[in-house]
């Protein structure tokens, strides 16, 4: 089995339950990892190209969401879809700075989905 690893994407989004996310948006770092089965990798077309994940997660956060866990479930999905040999995908999506009174980190989620 193989991993194919994206860590620590940043985008600037409008994703969050109040409406002030959605008018001033945050940055936001994701980390996927993705599992799947395949024999010998001699070229792009035996492994899962990690430039194609990167434009799905890229267009999901094109998109405002009020709730992270939706977006994570949505992207693992679309990730999915593009490969059947994809057995597992975990998803970590972290908001940097969130509207929290005089909280200072960051908040977020993971999922990880299973398809074996």
């Amino acid at each position: 089995m193989f991993k194919v690893h994206l860590n620590k994407m940043k985008f600037f989004a409008h994703h969050g339950l109040h409406d002030e996310e959605g008018i001033t948006g945050t940055e936001f770092e994701v980390s996927i990892d993705i599992s799947f089965q395949a024999g010998e990798v001699h070229s792009i077309h035996d492994t899962i190209n990690y430039v194609t994940v990167f434009e799905i997660v890229k267009k999901f956060f094109k998109t405002p969401q009020r709730l992270l866990e939706n977006l994570a479930q949505d992207i693992t999905e679309e990730i999915h879809n593009i490969d059947a040999r994809i057995s597992i995908i975990n998803i970590t999506i972290d908001k940097l700075n969130p509207p929290i009174n005089n909280f200072t980190g960051s908040v977020g989620i993971s999922y990880s989905k299973s398809y074996l």
